[in-house]
């Protein structure tokens, strides 16, 4: 919903734009498939109205979906609102996602040299927590797990999220999250501060907007890997498109810095458009990097 405000408590503001679609862990996969990743779906979604818009838009993502038949309640939704400044704001009411089981995880198949992508916002329901904490742990140690604590990071349980940190090998986090996080204010202390907190084998990404991201690892200096100039309209979905982005990159042997330069490419180019699932094809992501 594009807003020229978020109202003040208590005040309305006139919505100029309407739009219904999935989002949430749909625009990572997208982003992933653009980017020529093959994805594996472990999540679940309901048989309502909002159930239906998800059954329809994974049909056509081209994701291989393990968990196909719909739990007889309907999926949750968010509803973002994006500023004249392309800031986006979320008030999420959870669903039939939030009833992920063990058994779900485990229809996945994961092996050796994978890639997982674990979400904040499954970490907020009861279920989706206890299963992710007992199966993360099993996982071989050459699968890659990039957690993504998501705006939700200041109202999850602190065990879950360590819990969670203890296993994955990148985390991904823009400013205000890392600060959550951390307790730090400016970039190079809240780099530090996260590489502290995960685990000695583990790197952070730290999304700054448009200046691009900062990568980092405990004992050593963070990074600075540039972003791209564009003409921002919609921010929703960009961390999803940087995520999906870089976890294609690393796929396909890349470093950290070279996996993070494509993914700033890829974030710069999903928010020049309107929607959450808006990352660029592999192609467009290239050529804007070899500008």
């Amino acid at each position: 919903m594009a807003v020229p405000e978020v109202p003040t408590p208590g005040g309305d503001v006139v919505a100029t734009s309407l739009n219904q679609t999935a989002g949430g862990g749909l625009n990572v996969m997208v982003a992933a498939i653009r980017d020529d990743l093959p994805v594996v779906f472990a999540g679940r979604f309901g048989s309502g109205h909002y159930g239906s818009i998800v059954r329809d838009a994974l049909a056509v993502s081209g994701a291989n979906v393990v968990n196909d038949r719909p739990l007889q309640k309907d999926s949750g939704f968010c509803i973002a609102l994006v500023d004249a400044n392309a800031e986006r704001t979320f008030v999420t009411y959870p669903g039939a996602e939030a009833e992920l089981g063990a058994a779900d995880l485990e229809a996945t198949g994961v092996r050796r040299g994978d890639l997982v992508y674990v979400t904040g916002y499954g970490l907020a329901h009861e279920s989706n927590a206890a299963a992710l904490m007992n199966w993360l742990p099993t996982l071989p140690d050459e699968v890659v797990v990039l957690f993504d604590p998501s705006p939700l990071i200041e109202t999850l349980d602190r065990c879950v999220v360590d819990a969670v940190l203890a296993r994955a090998d990148i985390v991904s986090v823009n400013l205000r999250e890392g600060a959550l996080m951390t307790g730090a204010v400016d970039i190079d202390s809240i780099a530090v501060g996260l590489a502290e907190r995960v685990r000695s084998a583990a790197s952070v990404v730290l999304r700054t907007g448009p200046e691009g991201c900062r990568i980092a690892s405990a004992g050593r200096p963070s990074r600075s890997v540039p972003g791209f100039a564009v003409q921002a309209v919609d921010s929703n979905g960009a961390g999803d498109a940087h995520a999906g982005v870089l976890l294609a990159g690393l796929s396909r042997g890349l470093d950290l810095y070279e996996a993070a330069l494509r993914a700033n490419a890829a974030a710069a180019l999903a928010v020049t458009e309107r929607g959450p699932a808006t990352a660029p094809l592999r192609s467009r992501t290239d050529a804007l990097v070899g500008e």
